[in-house]
């Protein structure tokens, strides 16, 4: 699908961060384009950090004040925390539903997850979290956003039409076989990260490893030296 045809655009993730470490770059272009971006974040990030002395609380109200700032450096302002615990996240039928509701109300031609696949060769991208927003997506997706049979009280008591997502794309998948040049971007996603200041210790090593990652992917798909790169395996899922 050519983005000159998408108007809207979803990101599921599990926490706070994960969408500015898989897709910042991209969602820099995307929003640059006059494209709505719009983030759906599973869990509120409360097991994050390192400092015992700040309440899971604070931690909750810090991430989320990141995230918002964050966004805000990619262009993009709608934000919907579903606030399930850090750490505790499964792949249920509730989680599935609350998935399908942000789906109806954004209304998206193409949705974005993580990988509900473990990669051995880069295991923190596969964090329990991760894979059970994924897992739950996908699901949301197919069969139950387009379906108004499923979680019938959305359409009944909230007026939330069906609503079919033309395809998915998963991040940080190593079965990719798209990708985007971020070489103008890369920045800007570099400080997006900036902004999540609880969970960065080292922020000029973080952008040495963003900027090697984008390497990487660059020279995968066969872009010059000095290019850099986001990489996504596209789902047609209509």
């Amino acid at each position: 699908m050519d983005d000159k045809d998408v108007e809207r655009i979803l990101f599921i993730t599990a926490h706070p961060d994960d969408l500015d470490f898989g897709a910042g770059a991209t969602i820099a272009q995307w929003t640059d384009a006059g494209i709505k971006v719009s983030y759906g974040i599973c869990t509120n990030g409360d097991q994050g950090g390192k400092d015992l002395t700040v309440t899971r609380d604070e931690m909750r109200k810090t991430r989320q004040r990141e995230q918002t700032n964050a966004g805000r450096v990619l262009g993009v302002s709608d934000i919907h925390f579903l606030n399930y615990h850090d750490g505790l996240l499964e792949p249920t039928i509730q989680l599935r539903k609350d998935i399908v509701r942000i789906i109806r109300k954004v209304r998206p031609q193409r949705l974005v997850v993580q990988s509900p696949e473990r990669n051995y060769d880069r295991i923190f991208a596969s964090h329990p979290d991760h894979l059970a927003a994924a897992e739950a997506a996908m699901q949301a997706v197919y069969p139950d956003c387009g379906n108004p049979f499923a979680f019938p009280d959305l359409l009944n008591d909230e007026g939330l039409q069906p609503w079919n997502v033309t395809e998915a794309w998963v991040m940080t998948n190593e079965f990719s076989d798209h990708y985007i040049d971020t070489t103008s971007t890369i920045e800007r996603k570099i400080n997006a990260l900036r902004e999540h200041i609880s969970q960065i210790e080292d922020m000029d090593a973080m952008a040495e490893r963003i900027r090697e990652w984008g390497a990487i992917n660059a020279k995968a798909v066969g872009l010059p030296e000095g290019r850099f790169a986001e990489t996504y395996k596209v789902v047609a899922t209509k």
